[in-house]
């Protein structure tokens, strides 16, 4: 059986063209954890994706112990999304990276209830002790109205692209709507360990609403 590629299958959600469009993002499932500071010198940073990862390969793989929940069926891990803000600021600011508040998550497939997300938690906390899962949840989040591109190159020349969202929407009819629970919304669809800065991929997404 051909496994789900979430990426291939909602090309819409993860293959943007690297100019500005508009998508109505449906209801997800998600593991998240909430932390804050520079993601590049942040420890806490670095251990959410170290256990939103044991957290989702343990859902993946509990076929191989005969423990996969209703309804399982193969798919391959989606990537690693984040959502990113800052107290009292209208989207973000990238030359104040310590103040950055994000919510770092991995989408999950449909099968994955908060019985299933609990049954991965006890799993992983017998298996790597020393990570502390208190923070990890289990998120239903719906996005809604939003615009989004590719963004081709080094995270921090994202202000280029964010730039073109914003005239994209002043041109359209749309206004940025960085209201209560919508976010600048980053997934990064390669790994920078493996990958050059010039050539990393992430799907930059803004919360909109018609003027």
């Amino acid at each position: 059986m051909e496994k789900l590629d979430y990426k291939k299958k909602f090309k819409e959600l993860y293959q943007p063209s690297s100019k500005p469009s508009v998508v109505n993002v449906p209801e997800m499932i998600f593991l998240a954890v909430d932390g804050s500071g520079d993601p590049n010198t942040c420890g806490e940073y670095k251990n959410s994706i170290e256990i939103l990862y044991a957290m989702s390969f343990t859902i993946k793989m509990s076929k191989m112990n005969n423990t996969q929940p209703e309804g399982y069926f193969e798919y391959v891990v989606p990537p690693l999304e984040g959502l990113w803000y800052q107290e009292n600021t209208v989207g973000i600011v990238y030359s104040r990276k310590d103040d950055f508040k994000w919510i770092s998550m991995i989408r999950q497939p449909e099968f994955v209830t908060e019985e299933v997300f609990e049954n991965a938690k006890e799993s992983v906390i017998k298996k790597k002790p020393h990570l502390d899962l208190s923070k990890v949840r289990y998120m239903k989040y719906t996005e809604g109205l939003c615009i989004q591109l590719m963004h081709i190159g080094a995270y921090d020349n994202e202000p280029e692209s964010i730039k073109k969202l914003e005239v994209f929407a002043e041109e359209n009819g749309y206004a940025e709507d960085f209201s209560n629970g919508r976010f600048h919304h980053e997934i990064y669809l390669s790994d920078p360990r493996k990958c050059a800065s010039q050539r990393l991929k992430t799907v930059i997404r803004h919360p909109v609403k018609l003027k």
